[in-house]
């Protein structure tokens, strides 16, 4: 069986849409947070998608609202991204010794 590739960008349209739901479904549920990368991963993944396919078809209303959406999920994993690398480098300065420190071994 062969696939178009009209055929294919419907079937990403239909991974999209169906990761939007999964998304909106699981932070409704209280199983992701809003903040959370699960949450704005699949976001990105489903207005990509589904702006592939808008654009694919020329619905630009569509493509816009979802170039939107993926400005909006970029600054939000590059601010969970900004705040995960603040947290490593809090724990890193914890965790090191301070310089002049002895260290005793038993």
């Amino acid at each position: 069986m062969l696939v178009t590739l009209d055929t294919f960008v419907m079937i990403l349209g239909w991974v999209g849409a169906a990761a939007g739901v999964v998304a909106y479904a699981m932070v409704s549920r209280g199983r992701w947070t809003p903040s959370s990368a699960h949450f704005q991963l699949t976001n990105l993944t489903a207005a990509g998608l589904m702006g592939l396919v808008a654009a694919t078809n020329g619905v630009w209303p569509s493509v816009f609202a979802n170039l939107v959406w993926i400005v909006i999920g970029v600054q939000a994993v590059a601010l969970l991204v900004k705040a995960r690398r603040r947290r490593l480098a809090e724990v890193a300065e914890v965790t090191e010794p301070a310089v002049g420190d002895v260290e005793l071994v038993a």
